[in-house]
């Protein structure tokens, strides 16, 4: 079957999106929030509406037979999935489309769209399934220094090469998306078990770049734990690591390009661990009296060694605006999960640890827990949370999030600092209240990683300033208060000013010699991580 193209504007692919009652339940959590009964709406401008200044730059035969700048690929190419991205989506802006799309097949095109890129003086944005929330794959170029801009996407690099099934692991192609991955490893009875919310839409070479955190809440939480090693494309030439289960020799390499968000060069392949298809499974969802009792259990289950798969809590808020909850409790999706062993034994022991701090589990526990009742109710909003920005920023709504860690000797007192800015963010940049809720998508022994949503009734026209004054807000308690600018949504573009707080100095400036070593005229991704 052949599948319709990917969304120029929004989640998903084309004819996607939320169904109707879906989207009855969303506007009406907003109706109530903002005690409004219309919204206005704005239809963001069709494909054939859309003005794009024409190509600066025309490929040459050498990469030709793979390069477009169309219409469709140009747009499509132009912006991630942030807010901000959205609103200038909405609003016609394309200014920064890039002049043509490359779609390599092998390497020896990637090679070829560098050289080009660095003869013409163009930058290169490598770009995955475009899933970015921070600004991250927007292709960026200064007039003043560059004469174009290309975006590279890796789609076609698409298969699974190689599995050594002794060592639980495989060689893969960056370009591959997460369905198309768990397909190919099903048959060997493996699994990369790393489920990111874009897990649909985006690609591995996209997870490392940007230290995606995935599926499980605790232990294996970032890409970071499954990657073997690495072959990268730079400017400069070729960087292939060694495949190794662990090495003392030195600062890692794959360390370097893990989270460099293609600024240092071009993931094309990476050997990956992988884990046995899970058979036992165990879940439940726990209620609690308040979100701090909640996160208290929690603690007590990430330094028990128990190691859940999935260890969420959701503030009462959270709970009902997702319909896990009426706003009562708190509520904790707990799973564990094994292609070893029954796991029953752990959700006991779990589930005591609740009970120790007032935990009231719902009559559903088991093998298909997390399917049913508050637990299941919470999954398919998770799934599905994506669909609704595109619905919701056509409202004039404000819906976002932002997440980060702390330790938890900080944790209560930063949450509720957080929390006051953020709603104060709210009410300076649109005059009325809005909703700031919390949950936790990752747990450690020594910390938890807080993931703040917030809601407000922005106005169209202001959309863009309006986010703005709300995100400097959330930033700088997050960074006043000691926790990270991001815990796994990457820095991009709009994140750099608080990254650039939180950097070492003497970092940025190793950085910027990796940087100068292995891209030496700037042209990858620039002003992502550091300037150029």
């Amino acid at each position: 079957m052949t599948l319709q193209r990917l969304k120029h504007y929004g989640w998903g692919r084309e004819g996607e999106g939320l169904s109707p009652e879906e989207e009855a339940f969303v506007l009406d959590r907003h109706r109530r929030r903002f005690a409004v009964g219309h919204f206005e709406e704005r239809v963001p401008p069709a494909l054939a509406d859309l003005r794009l200044r024409r190509p600066r730059l025309a490929p040459p035969a050498s990469v030709a037979t793979f390069c477009v700048s169309e219409s469709y690929d140009r747009a499509a190419h132009t912006y991630g999935k942030s807010f901000l991205d959205y609103a200038r989506g909405l609003a016609g802006d394309y200014a920064s489309a890039p002049d043509v799309v490359a779609y390599p097949r092998d390497e020896t095109e990637v090679k070829a769209v560098l050289d080009w890129a660095g003869g013409a003086q163009a930058t290169v944005t490598p770009f995955g399934g475009g899933s970015s929330v921070v600004g991250g794959v927007e292709p960026v170029c200064d007039d003043a220094r560059h004469k174009g801009a290309i975006s590279l996407d890796l789609r076609h690099l698409d298969r699974v090469l190689e599995i050594d099934r002794a060592s639980r692991a495989a060689r893969v192609q960056a370009g591959v998306f997460g369905p198309a991955l768990e397909e190919q490893l099903k048959p060997h009875g493996l699994t990369l078990r790393h489920f990111p919310q874009s897990f649909t839409y985006s690609t591995l070479g996209g997870w490392i770049a940007t230290r995606s955190g995935g599926h499980f809440a605790s232990l294996y939480t970032h890409i970071d734990e499954f990657v073997e090693s690495l072959r990268v494309i730079t400017p400069a030439g070729v960087v292939a690591t060694r495949r190794l289960p662990g090495s003392g020799a030195g600062p890692n390499p794959d360390r370097l390009f893990i989270g460099s968000e293609g600024i240092l060069g071009v993931i094309t392949e990476a050997w990956m661990r992988l884990q046995d298809r899970p058979r036992f499974r165990a879940g439940s969802a726990v209620h609690f009296a308040d979100f701090f009792t909640a996160a208290r259990a929690v603690r007590a289950l990430a330094q028990s060694g128990l190691n859940p798969a999935n260890c969420r809590i959701l503030d009462p808020r959270e709970a009902y605006n997702t319909g896990a909850g009426d706003g009562s409790s708190a509520v904790m999706v707990l799973a564990f999960e094994s292609g070893d062993h029954p796991v029953d034994p752990w959700m006991r022991r779990a589930l005591e640890c609740c009970a120790d701090h007032g935990g009231r589990p719902e009559a559903a526990e088991g093998v298909d827990a997390h399917r049913e009742g508050a637990a299941g109710l919470w999954r398919t909003a998770f799934i599905r949370m994506p669909y609704a920005r595109e619905l919701l920023i056509r409202r004039a709504i404000i819906s976002d999030t932002f997440e980060t860690a702390i330790t938890w000797d900080r944790f209560e007192a930063f949450h509720d600092q957080v929390k006051a800015a953020t709603e104060a963010g709210i009410r300076a940049a649109t005059g009325r209240a809005g909703e700031v809720t919390c949950r936790f998508t990752h747990v450690y022994p020594d910390g938890p990683a807080p993931y703040f949503s917030f809601h407000a009734l922005g106005r169209h026209g202001e959309l863009q300033a309006q986010w703005r004054v709300i995100k400097q807000a959330a930033s700088d308690a997050v960074i006043a208060g000691g926790g990270t600018i991001t815990h796994h949504h990457a820095v991009g573009r709009e994140h750099r000013p608080w990254y650039d707080a939180e950097r070492p100095p003497l970092f940025a400036a190793a950085l910027a010699a990796a940087k100068l070593a292995l891209d030496p005229q700037g042209l990858l991704n620039p002003g992502v991580l550091i300037d150029a």
